[in-house]
């Protein structure tokens, strides 16, 4: 039986003369949770498409792609029977309820009546939807209809779950709730492939993560491993500064990275009492000190905040 779900060699994909994937490599092991993480226009959902065969890759290069050990440009039916996908955009049908919604794809799964209502009940309440089952879906607020896409794409029991930004636009809470739904799936043998510009996301449920801008591979790894490989261990990030108190700001640069590549200056050092001295020379309310997270490693890697490119 494969070790890897997912085995991507040099893909590319062009439209026209923009390259949106570019000599993607990586590979899946089952049992995982693997995060693409980059900006919108990055080529997360473009590489996704192409892994369940509704985009291709370019034809004129080596590139292989293979899920399941197949092909999706050549077998795409066989491996969406094994696997899952939950687009960026809800794609529910309004005018139904949320049970009838389940229920017509489990007819499309070939679901005999008697197991779709057992599965249907079952999904229903590992979503937290149960009181709401008889509620159209016109009626829901934009965490249940998240929910409820995840439940439809779980009633086949997929061995590959594809998620496209699914938290998208939804209240910490709802996050948090879909978060803690899919590290129990992981646990419980599902293989989880999640496209997110959250950093957080990323960090709370990916074992390993592809970090991806303007169709390149920029590095790839375990999150807390390049954490600690690419940036410094301590941060103060300034959320109001005065541009000449800055500009003569006594640190020690061999003992302090300063960036002011984006909107306010931020100080990183692994040496904690190096930024406890740059304090001083703060004014309080005027930033914080905290850790560093996958959004220093981005802004190291690209020289860009997400936040201005979504």
């Amino acid at each position: 039986m494969e070790s890897n779900i997912i085995q991507v060699k040099n893909v590319k994909k062009s439209f026209g003369s923009l390259r949106a994937v570019d000599d993607i490599s990586f590979d899946v092991p089952k049992f995982s949770c693997f995060g693409f993480l980059g900006p919108n226009g990055a080529g997360k959902t473009t590489l996704i498409k192409i892994l369940y065969g509704k985009s291709y890759p370019d034809k004129n290069h080596a590139g292989e792609v293979k899920v399941f050990g197949l092909d999706p440009q050549k077998e795409s039916l066989k491996v969406r029977s094994l696997s899952s996908v939950v687009p960026q955009e809800d794609n529910l049908d309004g005018e139904l309820n949320v049970a009838e919604n389940l229920v017509v794809y489990a007819k499309f799964y070939g679901i005999p009546n008697k197991l779709a209502k057992v599965r249907i009940e079952e999904l229903l309440q590992f979503m937290e939807l149960s009181e709401k089952q008889r509620s159209r879906v016109i009626e829901l607020s934009g965490g249940m209809k998240r929910r409820l896409s995840i439940a439809r794409a779980l009633l086949h029991h997929p061995r590959l779950l594809i998620l496209d930004e699914p938290t998208t636009g939804l209240d910490p809470q709802v996050r948090h709730m879909i978060w803690a739904k899919l590290r129990q799936l992981k646990a419980e043998g599902t293989t989880i492939l999640l496209s997110t510009h959250y950093m957080e996301e990323a960090f709370q449920i990916c074992d390993r993560i592809l970090i991806m801008d303007k169709g390149k591979k920029m590095m790839e790894g375990l999150p807390k491993k390049l954490l600690a490989e690419h940036v410094e261990q301590f941060v103060i990030e300034t959320v109001k500064f005065d541009k000449n108190q800055i500009a003569s700001l006594p640190f020690d640069r061999n003992r302090i990275r300063s960036d002011y590549s984006h909107q306010m200056p931020v100080y990183y050092s692994n040496d904690l009492n190096a930024l406890k001295e740059l304090e001083n020379y703060l004014i309080p309310g005027n930033y914080q000190l905290r850790q560093s997270n996958l959004e220093d490693l981005f802004l190291k890697t690209t020289g860009r905040n997400l936040n201005e490119l979504q």
